[in-house]
């Protein structure tokens, strides 16, 4: 399983954004339709709400790819 931390730099992120940033999926119409397709789980539990909010410390699993969300920690 591919594992990919993602650093919110935002209070949260939508859930189709999140896939075509990370490159879970190649654009945002193939992210919305992973969800569509309910090949999407965040925290465990399926996810059918494209533009869910994801926020820090919550985590999404795609086919293969496992995405942690972190705080974006701003460098010293």
């Amino acid at each position: 399983m591919n594992l990919i931390d993602f650093e919110l730099r935002g209070d949260f992120i939508p859930l189709d954004a999140l896939l075509k940033a990370t490159a879970v999926a190649h654009s945002g119409g193939a992210a919305k339709t992973l969800v569509a397709d309910g090949q999407v789980r965040v925290d465990g539990q399926p996810e059918s709400r494209k533009t869910c909010k994801i926020r820090a410390g919550q985590e999404v699993v795609v086919e293969a790819a496992h995405v942690r969300i972190r705080v974006h920690a701003p460098p010293l």
